[in-house]
C-alpha cells in the first residue's frame, strides 16, 4: 500500500522494521480524511521518530515517552510545529486503538473531578455536552482557588467571591447564571459528602430579564456591503460566503448550517431540506436561482475533496465537519476584515436582518416564526419592538391641549 500511495518513497517505509506500525497509521490517516500531502509528511516524521527511538514500546507506548521522542526533533519554531502536530495525530491513533498509555493521575482533585463528572451522567442523567460544562467550570475555579497541595476542604466563601469577580469581568450576565448553577451543584454535591464546608452553595445569581434588550438586526444594505467585500479568490472564501449567503437569505441558525449534508439540496425541484433544531421538524425551503448557483460552484470548483456528506467543511487538516461555533468565528473574521462598523453584531445579526425583511414586506408573524423555527409566537413577537414604522402608525394623535 506504501509503495502504491508513494512510489518515490514507499519502498524506503517497507524496508523499515517499524513497516507495520507505519502501515496501520498510514491506513488510520486516510479513514480521517488526511490529504495525500500531509499523510506523505507524518509518515516521514514519524519514520524518523521511530527509527531514532529505542525507548519505545512493542505495542503500547506512553505519552511521556512520545512528548519526549518527538522533542528531540523541536529543533526549530517551523520543526517544532510540524513534529507535535506529527505527535498529535499519532497519539490519536495509539487512542483509537487503546495503546497509548497515559500518565497516572494521583492528584486528589483530579479523581474528584473524574467521580464528580461519573455522578452527573449515571445519576442526574446529564448529555456529554452539559456534563462537559460543568466539568470545565469546576475545574477552572479550582484550578484559580487552590494552589499546590490542593485541598479542597480549604475553600471558603471568599474563594467562591474572587473567582466570581474574575468571571464576571469576562462574560455576561446570562452565562454568570449558568456559572452560578454549576458550582451550587458541585458544592452541593460536596457538602453532601462531607468535601466541603456546607453553605458553599448559598451564591447569588445575577438578574437578568427576558427581552430586556431588543434584538440586533444589521441595516440591509450593510449585509450586501459584508457579503461583497469576502474575497472569494481562495476556498476559505467562497466556503464562507455561501454560509453567510444563507443565513442572510433564508435565516438559518449556525447549527443549522453545519448540520447540512451534500444531499440536502434538490437541484431538480430547487429546494434545501433540514431539520430546525428549536422544534425539530423538518423543512423544505426552496431556494433562489441565485442561491443554486452560489451552492453548485462552491461545490464543483471550491469544496475540499473529503468522503464526509457536510456540506461545509473545516479548513484545517483533516477536513473534518464544521462546527457550530466556526460560524460565529467566520462571521467576526469576515467583519473584522470588511472594515464595516460592525462592531456589537454577531452572526445571529443576520439572522435578524431575514426577519426583519420578512416583516418589512407584510409577512405575518406567525409565518415568520415558522420559518425561523420558534417554538412559540412570543419569541417572534421581539421583531415588532425594531418595526420603527409599524410603531409610528399605531401611535395615538396628541390632542389640542397636549400640543399646546
Amino acid at each position: 500500500m506504501l509503495c502504491e500511495l508513494f512510489p518515490r518513497s514507499g519502498a524506503k517505509y517497507e524496508r523499515s522494521p517499524n513497516r507495520g506500525e507505519i502501515n496501520d497509521f498510514c491506513e488510520w490517516l486516510q479513514s480521517a480524511g488526511y490529504s495525500k500531502d500531509s499523510i506523505h509528511g507524518h509518515l516521514h516524521r514519524l519514520f524518523k521518530v521511530l527509527n531514532g527511538t529505542r525507548e519505545l514500546g512493542d505495542e503500547t507506548r506512553s505519552s511521556v515517552v512520545l512528548y519526549r521522542a518527538f522533542g528531540r526533533y523541536c529543533t526549530c519554531e517551523y520543526l517544532s510545529h510540524r513534529f507535535r502536530a506529527t505527535e498529535r495525530a499519532y497519539c490519536q491513533f495509539l487512542r483509537a486503538h487503546d495503546r497509548l498509555r497515559e500518565p497516572a493521575k494521583r492528584d486528589a482533585v483530579s479523581l474528584l473531578l473524574e467521580r464528580y463528572r461519573q455522578y452527573l451522567e449515571q445519576v442526574r442523567g446529564f448529555s456529554e455536552a452539559t456534563t462537559k460544562q460543568h466539568g470545565q467550570t469546576v475545574s477552572e475555579f479550582l484550578d484559580k482557588a487552590l494552589r499546590p497541595p490542593r485541598n479542597i476542604r480549604a475553600i471558603t466563601s471568599n474563594h467562591v467571591e474572587r473567582y466570581l469577580t474574575y468571571k464576571s469581568r469576562h462574560v455576561s450576565r446570562q452565562t454568570m447564571q449558568h456559572v452560578v448553577a454549576r458550582l451550587r451543584a458541585f458544592f452541593r454535591y460536596g457538602a453532601a459528602r462531607g468535601l466541603v464546608h456546607a453553605g458553599l452553595d448559598s451564591i447569588d445569581t445575577p438578574r437578568t430579564y427576558r427581552d430586556e434588550l431588543p434584538v440586533r438586526a444589521l441595516p440591509w444594505p450593510l449585509v450586501k456591503k459584508l457579503l461583497r467585500s469576502v474575497d472569494l479568490t481562495s476556498k476559505t472564501g467562497w466556503r464562507d460566503y455561501t454560509v453567510l449567503h444563507l443565513m442572510a437569505y433564508y435565516g438559518l441558525r449556525p447549527s443549522e448550517i453545519v448540520a447540512l449534508r451534500v444531499d440536502s439540496i434538490d437541484w431538480h425541484s430547487k429546494t434545501c431540506r433540514l431539520k430546525q433544531r428549536k422544534t425539530q421538524s423538518d423543512m423544505v425551503l426552496p431556494l433562489l436561482g441565485r442561491t443554486l448557483r452560489i451552492l453548485r460552484r462552491y461545490l464543483y470548483n471550491w469544496r475540499w475533496e473529503s468522503p464526509s456528506p457536510q456540506l461545509f467543511l473545516r479548513a484545517r487538516r483533516p477536513f473534518g465537519n464544521l462546527q457550530h461555533y466556526a460560524v460565529c468565528d467566520l462571521f467576526y473574521k469576515r467583519a473584522a476584515r470588511s472594515g464595516l462598523p460592525l462592531k456589537g453584531y454577531s452572526s445571529y445579526s443576520l439572522r435578524h436582518s431575514f426577519a426583519m425583511r420578512l416583516l418589512q414586506r407584510g409577512v405575518g408573524v406567525k409565518a415568520i416564526g415558522d420559518l425561523l423555527g420558534h417554538r412559540s409566537l412570543e419569541a417572534t413577537c421581539v421583531y415588532l419592538r425594531l418595526d420603527v414604522s409599524a410603531l409610528r402608525a399605531v401611535a395615538l394623535p396628541l390632542s389640542p391641549v397636549e400640543r399646546s
